[in-house]
């Protein structure tokens, strides 16, 4: 990357050269950035969120924070890992500040756990399990992407959510027990292969 007459010069071509500019505050690159990762990044925010319009939200204050925060990032590590961390972590904040929000849309605590086999969801797509895990209660919703497609650890997720472990364990097993009645509901066939296998 060069600078010439106070311009800053880059190769659209080399990813270093592009976060370098991008860090320079040149706006050309950070489209560029953006572009290259506005779908990967988007499919994160609808994961974590109940509307186009909050995963736009989300989404542009998620790139906000990327481009403020550039400069953290190391280039000997994947960029899409670290953009997934940024995204994540602020699906959470924004979790945190709507938790009222989302807490009055549904109340079944105390739901019992079903007792449907526990492989059930293991043998859905990853399409089918998006399309149910987006009917659960937004808490378990965000305790069970956190745990079972994002990879952290319950103690993690507990320090992100400002909850203790033992509340995350305790959802996430609701969260499960929740897509596993669901899947019971209506794919009855896959349901009765299990019931089938474990006589």
């Amino acid at each position: 990357m060069l600078k010439f007459l106070n311009k800053i010069i880059f190769d659209p071509n080399d990813f270093r050269s592009v976060i370098a500019a991008c860090i320079a505050g040149n706006s050309q690159a950070q489209h560029i950035l953006f572009k290259k990762y506005f779908g990967y990044a988007k499919s994160i925010c609808l994961r974590y969120t109940y509307s186009p319009e909050e995963a736009e939200e989300v989404l542009n204050e998620g790139f906000f924070k990327v481009f403020n925060n550039l400069e953290r990032y190391d280039p000997a590590q994947p960029f899409k890992a670290w953009l997934r961390t940024v995204m994540v972590n602020n699906a959470i904040s924004y979790f945190r500040r709507n938790k009222k929000h989302y807490t009055a849309r549904t109340a079944f605590d105390e739901i019992p756990e079903p007792g449907v086999a526990d492989d059930v969801v293991s043998d859905m797509t990853a399409g089918e399990i998006m399309q149910l895990i987006h009917e659960l209660k937004p808490i378990y919703k965000t305790v069970f992407l956190l745990y079972a497609v994002d990879g952290y650890c319950h103690k993690e997720i507990a320090a992100m959510l400002e909850i203790n472990e033992a509340t995350v364990r305790s959802q996430y097993a609701r969260a499960r027990a929740q897509l596993q009645e669901t899947i019971a509901a209506r794919y009855p066939d896959l349901a009765g292969q299990y019931a089938m296998l474990s006589l």
